[in-house]
C-alpha cells in the first residue's frame, strides 16, 4: 500500500472520529477567546481588536487542541493493544508519517472552516477597514501556521517517549513556555506571536513578515526534531536507541533532520528583522563622539528608492565637506543596522570603509576616511531591509514599507552625519524619493515636497529641501485637507481608508475649533512654522511627536472604537476634539508618565479643555450634563469602590487582577477626578478667565531642559493653592 493511498484512508478514518469533529468545532469557536479572554494586541484599532486578537487566540487554543489530538491519535493503537498486529501489516514509520500528514490535513480543514465562518463576523465588527488581504494573512500566519507547529511538536514528544502521559506533560510545558517565559521574545513565542497592533488605514506587511519569519523558523526546527523522533519510532522490539540506529541506516534521514535544525538555527541567529542595539537606553556612545576639528559639512543630498513590494530601501547619499585641517580625517555616520553599504567614493575614487558591530538606538557606526583636500565630496551607496530596535521588538511595525505607507526616520532614510559640525547653513539637504504614483510624500518639517519626474513604470520622483543631519519622511495614500484656524493654515493629512470615519466625526470642524480655541486661550503651538502647520496621521505607533512645522497624530487615537469612548467626549466629534487638544497638553507641554498610577497626566487638562470647548460650542447645560455630571458620578463611584476604601485587600489580589483593578481606578482618577479638581481650582482662583491666564502662563513658561515636564506642583503654585485645597468633599 503506497503512502498516498494510506494517507487517504487515514484522513477518512480521522474525519469519522467524533473527537476530531469536536476538536474542529472548538477550533472554529476558538477565535472568540480573543474577544473576551486573551487580547495580546492591545492597540485600539479595529483590526487589532477584531482580527488580530481572534486570530492569535485561535492559533493558541487550536494549536493546543491539535497537539493533544495528535498525542491521542498516535497512542491509539498502543492504547488498544493492537500495535503489534498493526505494525506487522504496515511499517510503523509509514504509519507515523501518514498520521502526521492526515492530522495536518484536518488542521487545514479546521483553518478553512474558521476563516469561512469568522469572515462575516469580523466584517460586522471591524467594518469597512477590513480587507481580504489583512484577513487572510492574519488567519493563515497567526493561526494557520500554529497548527502544524503544534502537531509536529506533539508528535515528536510522543515518538521520543512512546508514552501518552509523558508526551502531554512535555507538550504542555513547551506550549506554556511560549505563553509565559517566552511571550516577550518575538523569536521564541512559537505559539503566540508578538503582535501588538494591526493598522486599519494602512498596510501591515512588516508585522506579517515578522510573524511569518518566526513561524517558518520554528516549522523548520520542529520538522527537524520530528524527523529525528520519527527515526526513534520503536521497531522490531528495540528501544529508542536501537530503533534510531536502525532507522538512520538510510543516511538521508538524519541528514534531512540536521539540515532542517541547522537552517532553523541559522535563521534564528541571522534574522533580518530586529537589530542588536544596546539594551541600555541610557547609553550615549554615539552622542559622545568628538567632532572633527577643521571639518564642516556644507550640504548633502540623498536619492532614495524604496521597493514597496519587498519592503526594502536602496539609495545614494552625497555629502560635501570643507576640510581646512590639512590632514586626513575619519567621518562617522549612523546607518540602520539592516543596511549594507556597497561602496563609498571620495572625490570620484573608491575608498575603504567599515561598519562597526556595536549598535545603539537602531544605528550602526559607518566610518570612512576623507583626504586632506579642502573640498571633499563623499558618496555612499547603501540599501537593505531596515531593521527595528530590539528594545521595541514587542511593538514591531514602525518600519512599514508598502505602496500605502512608508515612514523613513533619520538613518533609515540616509546615513546620518555624527561627528562633523555644520557650517552656517546648518546641514542644508536635498532629498529625492521615487515611489509608486498615488502616494503622497510628506516631509516631517516645514518643507513641501513636489513631483519632479514621472516614469512609464508608474513611479514618480518627489523632491524637497530639508535642514539637519537626519530627517523624517512620511508617504502614503493620504488625503490632505487645508484648514484655516488660529491665524495659520493647517494641512491635515489622514489615510484615505479613514475618510468615512473622519467625516462622521466632523474632523475638519474639530480641528478648526481646537486650534482657534487653544491658540486664543493658551497660545500658538511652538512647533508651528510661521503661518503653516502639518498634522499627519501616522500608522499606529503608540504615540505622537512634534517637530518644526509638523506634528504626528497616532492612527489609534482616531479609530471608531476610540472615537466612541465616553470618557473622552459625549460623541465622536468631541473625542476628536479631545485627541487634538493633546497637541497642547501632551506634546507642546509634556507630562512625566513614569508613574502609571499618578492621576496627574496630560488627560486631566485635556479633558478640562475639551469641556471648555464643548461648553463654548454647545452651551453650558450640554457641557454640564455630558461632562461635569459624568465626572461627578464616576468619581463618587470611585470613592465607594471596595478597594479604594480597603487598599490592603488590593495588595492581596493576584498580580494580573490587581493591575486590572489599578488600571480602571487610574482611568477614573485621570479622566474624571482630576478634571473635577481643575474645575474646583477654576472656582477658587476666580473663574474661567483667571484660569485661562494661569494655563496660558503654564503653557508658555520657560522650560527646564533637565526636567521639562509640567508637574502638579507647577499647577498648584500657579494657582497659589495647596494640594488639600482641591480635595473633593
Amino acid at each position: 500500500m503506497n503512502t498516498l493511498k494510506s494517507f487517504a484512508l487515514e484522513l477518512g478514518r480521522l474525519l469519522q472520529s467524533r473527537l476530531t469533529w469536536l476538536v474542529l468545532l472548538l477550533t472554529v469557536i476558538s477565535p472568540a477567546a480573543g474577544l473576551t479572554l486573551y487580547k495580546p494586541a492591545f492597540a485600539e484599532t479595529m483590526l487589532s481588536m477584531y482580527l488580530a486578537n481572534p486570530a492569535l487566540a485561535g492559533g493558541a487554543v487550536s494549536g493546543i487542541l491539535f497537539g493533544l489530538l495528535t498525542i491521542y491519535e498516535l497512542d491509539r493503537s498502543s492504547r488498544s493493544r493492537a500495535d503489534v498486529l498493526i505494525n506487522a501489516i504496515v511499517s510503523p514509520m509509514r504509519s507515523g508519517m501518514v498520521r502526521m500528514l492526515a492530522l495536518n490535513a484536518a488542521a487545514i480543514i479546521g483553518l478553512f472552516l474558521t476563516m469561512l465562518i469568522w469572515l462575516p463576523i469580523t466584517y460586522a465588527q471591524a467594518g469597512t477597514v477590513l480587507d481580504m488581504t489583512n484577513y487572510c494573512l492574519a488567519y493563515m500566519i497567526f493561526m494557520g501556521l500554529a497548527l502544524p507547529c503544534s502537531i509536529l511538536a506533539a508528535a515528536a514528544c510522543y515518538q521520543f517517549t512512546n508514552r501518552a502521559d509523558l508526551s502531554v506533560v512535555l507538550f504542555a510545558a513547551f506550549a506554556g513556555l511560549s505563553l509565559t517565559v517566552w511571550s516577550d521574545n518575538w523569536q521564541l513565542c512559537w505559539l503566540n506571536p508578538c503582535v501588538w497592533a494591526l493598522s486599519d488605514d494602512f498596510t501591515n506587511f512588516r508585522i506579517f513578515r515578522s510573524a511569518a519569519y518566526m513561524r517558518l523558523m520554528w516549522l523548520a526546527a520542529l520538522s527537524g526534531v520530528w524527523v529525528l523522533s520519527w527515526c526513534c519510532i520503536r521497531r522490531y522490539g528495540k528501544g529508542i536507541l536501537g530503533s534510531l540506529l536502525r532507522s538512520t541506516r538510510r543516511i538521508y534521514r538524519p541528514v534531512i533532520a540536521l539540515l532542517l535544525i541547522a537552517c532553523s538555527g541559522a535563521a534564528y541567529a541571522a534574522q533580518p528583522i530586529i537589530d542588536n542595539s544596546n539594551p541600555d537606553e541610557t547609553a550615549s556612545a554615539f552622542l559622545e563622539l568628538p567632532y572633527l576639528e577643521g571639518v564642516v559639512c556644507t550640504g548633502r543630498t540623498a536619492k532614495v528608492y524604496p521597493d514597496t513590494a519587498k519592503g526594502t530601501v536602496t539609495g545614494t547619499a552625497s555629502y560635501r565637506f570643507l576640510n581646512s585641517s590639512g590632514q586626513t580625517q575619519t567621518v562617522s555616520f549612523g546607518i540602520n543596522p539592516g543596511y549594507t553599504v556597497s561602496s563609498v567614493q571620495v572625490n570620484g575614487e573608491d575608498m575603504p570603509f567599515s561598519i562597526g558591530d556595536y549598535q545603539e538606538f537602531n544605528e550602526a557606526l559607518l566610518e570612512a576616511e576623507i583626504p586632506a583636500d579642502e573640498n571633499v565630496e563623499l558618496i555612499v551607496e547603501y540599501g537593505g531591509f531596515p531593521q527595528e530596535s530590539r528594545n521595541m521588538s514587542e511593538t514591531q511595525g514602525s518600519a512599514e514599507i508598502s505602496d500605502e505607507y512608508i515612514c523613513l526616520q533619520n538613518a533609515e532614510l540616509a546615513p546620518r552625519i555624527m561627528n562633523v559640525m555644520p557650517d552656517e547653513g546648518m546641514y542644508p539637504a536635498e532629498i529625492e524619493i521615487t515611489l509608486p504614483k498615488g502616494m503622497t510624500v510628506i516631509p516631517f518639517c516645514a518643507s513641501e515636497a513636489s513631483i519632479v519626474s514621472e516614469y512609464e513604470n508608474g513611479t514618480v520622483t518627489w523632491r524637497y529641501e530639508d535642514n539637519g543631519a537626519g530627517g523624517i519622511l512620511y508617504a502614503g495614500d493620504y488625503i490632505c485637507e487645508e484648514i484655516d484656524a488660529g491665524g495659520i493654515t493647517i494641512e491635515f493629512y489622514y489615510g484615505r481608508k479613514h475618510r468615512s470615519v473622519m467625516e462622521s466625526a466632523g474632523a475638519i470642524d474639530a480641528v478648526r475649533a481646537v486650534v482657534d480655541y487653544c491658540t486664543e486661550h493658551y497660545g500658538p503651538l511652538s512647533f508651528g512654522m510661521g503661518d503653516k502647520l502639518k498634522l499627519i496621521q501616522s500608522r499606529v505607533t503608540g504615540g505622537g511627536y512634534a517637530g518644526d512645522g509638523a506634528s504626528l497624530l497616532d492612527e489609534a487615537d482616531f479609530t471608531a472604537a476610540n472615537l466612541g469612548d465616553p470618557g473622552k467626549g459625549a460623541g465622536s466629534g468631541e473625542v476628536m476634539i479631545h485627541e487634538l487638544v493633546h497637541q497642547w497638553w501632551g506634546l507642546a507641554n509634556m507630562f512625566d508618565s513614569s508613574n502609571e498610577t499618578d492621576p496627574w497626566s496630560a488627560e486631566g487638562l485635556t479633558v478640562y479643555t475639551t469641556y471648555r470647548i464643548v461648553k463654548e460650542l454647545y452651551g453650558e447645560e450640554y457641557a454640564k450634563q455630558y461632562y461635569i455630571d459624568q465626572w461627578q458620578q464616576e468619581t463618587d463611584d470611585y470613592y465607594l469602590n471596595f478597594y479604594v476604601r480597603n487598599p490592603e485587600y488590593l495588595e492581596k489580589l493576584p498580580e494580573e487582577k490587581r493591575l486590572e483593578v489599578l488600571g480602571s481606578l487610574t482611568h477614573v482618577r485621570r479622566y474624571c477626578e482630576m478634571p473635577l479638581k481643575i474645575l474646583k481650582a477654576e472656582q477658587l482662583v476666580g473663574g474661567e478667565e483667571a484660569m485661562d491666564m494661569i494655563l496660558h502662563e503654564l503653557f508658555n513658561r520657560e522650560l527646564d531642559p533637565y526636567y521639562p515636564y509640567l508637574t502638579y506642583q507647577n499647577f498648584l503654585d500657579a494657582c497659589e493653592l495647596r494640594e488639600e485645597d482641591l480635595n473633593l468633599d
